[in-house]
């Protein structure tokens, strides 16, 4: 298990917010296609869950952050 720090913070944070936007985005297109029309409430409450499950999915590791320390321990040689 990686280190939860700063750089976890960031990079878990990062990818929090690009699942939150890319769920969004589906459950509206997906609304819009099912129904006739979108429910604000289930696009931020799907979308915010979605953002949840992502930070804990993180706590299993970010492979971000293993590039980055391979390029910084790089680097230093």
């Amino acid at each position: 298990m990686q280190l939860i720090n700063k750089d976890w913070w960031k990079a878990a944070g990062m990818r929090a917010i690009k699942t939150v936007a890319q769920t969004a985005i589906a459950v509206y297109s997906t609304m819009n296609v099912v129904t006739t029309g979108e429910d604000i409430k289930v696009i931020i409450v799907t979308s915010l869950t979605a953002g949840v499950l992502s930070i804990l999915t993180s706590i299993a590791g970010l492979p971000e952050l293993k590039q980055n320390d391979c390029k910084e321990e790089e680097k230093t040689k």
